[in-house]
């Protein structure tokens, strides 16, 4: 992490005054002494009828205040990469300009960013901390691939700008998703992945003593771009004997398989309607290619976070097969616990 500065805005609200120009330049003055900062040039302008920024370039970056009357807000803006943390404004600004409340934000300006959880409610924002980007592009299907280094959970997928696995903690979810399975039907002749491609269920799969493992997956670039950086999680699933993979439409694919193949199907696909839908429209074609008691495992997303989404995905499985189970486990990367739902084909 290479640290440039600090940067501190305040949205200072409720403010029925319209200061005079001259105010705002003597308030700066104050600031800049008190953060030991340099001014070398002050820019103002007055807006009509009403509205009034001024600007004030400093050696060490700049201090600014814009008003909004009509909304009775004032904002500031210091950016220093001075000594003497721009906090320090704060009380100053705090006994000068009368208002209800101020809104503060703090900002480390440096190397390190912050990547929005989507996963946030709308009540709650939370970010990853990203020390690195090592990948960031779009593959030939269209999905926006990016491996980034998280401060706390390592090298991790993102995909459409949602996590999908991490370094730290992949293993609790690939190792649950393929117990789940195996929980209700011990049988370990052949299996099929749609989806998956970081390799963990694919690596599962292998441990547990699959003898054969038909891997369908719609984006090789993802896979390739985890075995370079995340190399550990499929640990060369694609190089082994008893793996298959192929590439494309898992669904148009399996309309080429013979009936009754399959001891297990793990469905590693996004856990949104659309995937729902998408399932639920082929359940038939999965249902033909699963072995009599074979079973069939899905990961279902957070009952924590998406309760509609889990029931969703149960309805379909209990529509289908009369049965469904559910498996759960915590991961810090998700920061929720995850579920994976499964049925017999009876």
């Amino acid at each position: 992490m290479t640290k440039v500065g600090e940067h501190i805005t305040l949205d200072i609200i409720g403010t029925k005054k319209e200061y005079d120009p001259s105010f705002y330049e003597r308030l700066i003055n104050k600031i800049a002494k008190a953060a030991k900062v340099t001014i070398l040039e002050i820019s103002k302008y007055k807006f009509e009828p009403q509205g009034f920024t001024i600007l004030a370039l400093l050696a060490e970056s700049h201090i600014s205040f814009h008003t909004f009357p009509e909304k009775g807000v004032i904002s500031f803006d210091f950016f220093t990469c001075g000594k003497v943390n721009p906090s320090v404004a704060f009380e100053i600004i705090k006994k000068e300009i009368e208002h209800t409340r101020i809104v503060k934000k703090e900002f480390n300006r440096d190397t390190v960013s912050l990547y929005h959880d989507i996963y946030s409610s709308p009540g709650l924002q939370k970010s990853y901390v990203v020390n690195n980007v090592l990948e960031d592009f779009t593959s030939k299907v269209g999905q926006h691939i990016e491996i980034l280094d998280l401060e706390q959970f390592g090298k991790s997928l993102f995909i459409d700008n949602e996590i999908q696995v991490a370094a730290s903690d992949e293993h609790l979810y690939s190792s649950t998703f393929v117990k789940a399975g195996l929980k209700l039907n011990k049988n370990k002749e052949k299996a099929a992945i749609i989806g998956g491609g970081d390799g963990g269920v694919a690596r599962e799969c292998i441990s547990k003593g699959f003898n054969f493992i038909d891997w369908y997956e719609l984006d090789p670039e993802v896979v390739e771009v985890c075995k370079k950086h995340l190399g550990k999680i499929g640990n060369k699933a694609t190089e082994k004997n008893s793996v298959k993979c192929v590439w494309g439409d898992a669904f148009e694919s399996i309309k080429k398989v013979k009936d009754d193949r399959y001891d297990h199907i793990f469905v590693d696909l996004n856990d949104d309607q659309f995937c729902i839908d998408l399932a639920s429209k082929n359940m038939d074609s999965l249902i033909r290619i699963l072995k009599p008691k074979g079973v069939i495992t899905t990961q279902v997303g957070s009952q924590d976070k998406k309760p509609k989404q889990v029931k969703n995905w149960l309805n379909v499985f209990n529509k289908n097969f009369g049965n469904a189970t559910l498996d759960r486990v915590y991961i810090p990367s998700f920061d929720c616990s995850w579920n994976f739902s499964s049925s017999i084909n009876h």
